[in-house]
């Protein structure tokens, strides 16, 4: 009898069915009237009829195990069998009006979040509501409207809404909705039909759970699809060093407006897929409460990070994720908008990394100032004039002098002492000035590169202006007297 509609008269079974006492829970008699998926659902193994024929031959209209419907297309609401449900249906229909205020005043007072909400916003709200009462009635009306509920009842309200109503609000809606209705059903329901319109509201409210669901699943699929795309167009205008307003208000649409510091870190991809790899990094990332942007072009992998204190600890973490080679961290910069600054170091230390063979693994775009400047990066000579020799000239000319004898002598104290004509603890006092105000030690090989480097750039960089031309009197020797 499953599926009937209002007004159609009980099917005429192939065998009289026997009378059964009332089952626990229900108020007198199951009737022939009554919807008979009630009584299909209610039925436990064991229970089977004695003269009902044997599984499977009754149209294969349900599972001879359990008895309930076999497995198909979703369920339908159970159909009405008799007068006394029609009318019911009826008064229900009647008392929609008084529903759909009633659940409205419900979400009023019980959540703030919808007294919260814009006009706008709270309209869309009660639009939901309504339709959810709406088609309740009709789906009784109907069976086979099961697959239309996501359309009917969250089609009246905009696709926006999923980023205003979250989903822990819409399941909120969906309850307040479902109560008012099973409370208006035990009002107007008799006795003997409490059981069936309980199981209808009880599959209703399924079915429009697993709408709800369906639309945010949709939304989100949707909005992660665009949000990729976006986020691609972001890394490649920051790794152009592009930082016009659209550039901005893209970021901004990720939720990158006003987000800092930010530092750019650049690797090669690795074999894994790369949605595997990406998925890693954010879940990384996210562990210490960094937002990322990543992006991967070519066999090179982008991972822009935002927010946080201590993004040196963070790509620590991070860089097993990464391909093989070297895996470089731009300085970090107050916003996303002078990101451009550390992708272009970044991207250039990346370049320069296989010059130092023993570099570690991260290992930052100023650690790698020497190597920058021999494939011509202007600003990493730059920082090297800036950060060692300016410094050294500042603090006088003795410590210039020294940095060079000693780098130049195969840094030896005592040779630096024989050619300074100094004694060696004057060269070792010297020293340390030199590592207080350029922060390197001229004794660790490698700090002692740099400088080296820094000293060499800086002489190539001298503007001709300040190169005197020698006049024959310096080259001749004094005047005769």
């Amino acid at each position: 009898m499953a599926g009937c509609r209002v007004g159609d008269a009980p099917a005429t079974g192939r065998g009289t069915r026997r009378s059964r006492p009332p089952r626990p829970g229900l108020s007198g008699e199951h009737k022939p009237g009554a919807l008979a998926s009630v009584d299909s659902t209610l039925m436990t193994p064991g229970d089977e009829r004695p003269d009902e024929p044997p599984d499977g031959a009754a149209d294969g209209a349900a599972d001879g195990v359990t008895g309930r419907p076999a497995a198909g297309p979703p369920a339908g609401p159970p159909g009405l069998t008799s007068a006394d449900e029609a009318a019911t249906l009826r008064t229900l229909e009647r008392s929609a009006g008084d529903l759909m205020t009633t659940a409205q005043r419900r979400l009023e007072e019980r959540f703030g979040w919808y007294r919260e909400l814009p006009a706008q916003e709270r309209s869309w709200v009660g639009l939901i509501a309504a339709a959810g009462i709406s088609e309740f009635l009709r789906w009784c009306r109907e069976p086979g409207r099961a697959g239309r509920l996501m359309a009917d009842v969250f089609g009246s309200a905009p696709r926006e809404l999923t980023r205003t109503i979250t989903l822990s609000q819409t399941v909120d809606l969906v309850r307040s909705v479902v109560e008012t209705v099973e409370e208006e059903v035990d009002r107007l329901a008799p006795p003997d039909q409490q059981a069936v319109w309980s199981l209808a509201v009880l599959r209703y409210s399924r079915e429009v759970a697993f709408a709800a669901a369906q639309v945010y699943a949709n939304a989100a699929e949707q909005r992660g699809a665009w949000d990729a795309r976006l986020e691609s167009l972001v890394v490649d205008a920051i790794v152009r060093g592009e930082s016009d307003d659209e550039t901005v208000s893209r970021a901004t649409a990720l939720g990158w407006g006003t987000l800092g510091p930010v530092t750019v870190v650049v690797g090669h991809a690795g074999r894994t897929r790369s949605d595997d790899a990406v998925t890693a990094l954010r879940h990384v990332a996210g562990r210490h409460g960094v937002e990322t942007l990543i992006a991967v072009q070519g066999g090179r992998l982008v991972v822009v990070l935002g927010g946080g204190d201590d993004h040196a600890r963070v790509v620590s973490q991070l860089t097993p994720h990464f391909g093989p080679g070297a895996v470089v961290l731009g300085p970090s910069v107050p916003r996303l908008f002078a990101a451009g600054r550390s992708a272009r170091a970044a991207m250039s230390g990346l370049r320069a990394a296989p010059a130092w063979p023993a570099a570690p693994r991260p290992v930052a775009a100023d650690d790698l100032l020497p190597e920058r400047a021999l494939i011509a990066d202007t600003p990493a000579r730059h920082l090297l004039v800036e950060r060692i020799h300016r410094p050294l000239e500042a603090a006088g000319s003795s410590l210039l002098e020294t940095a060079t004898t000693f780098l130049h002598v195969g840094r030896s104290i005592e040779a630096s002492a024989r050619d300074l004509f100094v004694h060696p603890n004057t060269v070792r006092y010297r020293l340390r000035r030199i590592a207080e105000v350029t922060g390197y030690d001229l004794t660790d090989p490698r700090e002692a590169h740099v400088v080296r480097t820094a000293i060499a750039v800086a002489a190539l960089d001298v503007p001709r202006s300040r190169t005197r031309r020698p006049r024959p009197a310096d080259v001749d020797g004094p005047p005769d007297p």
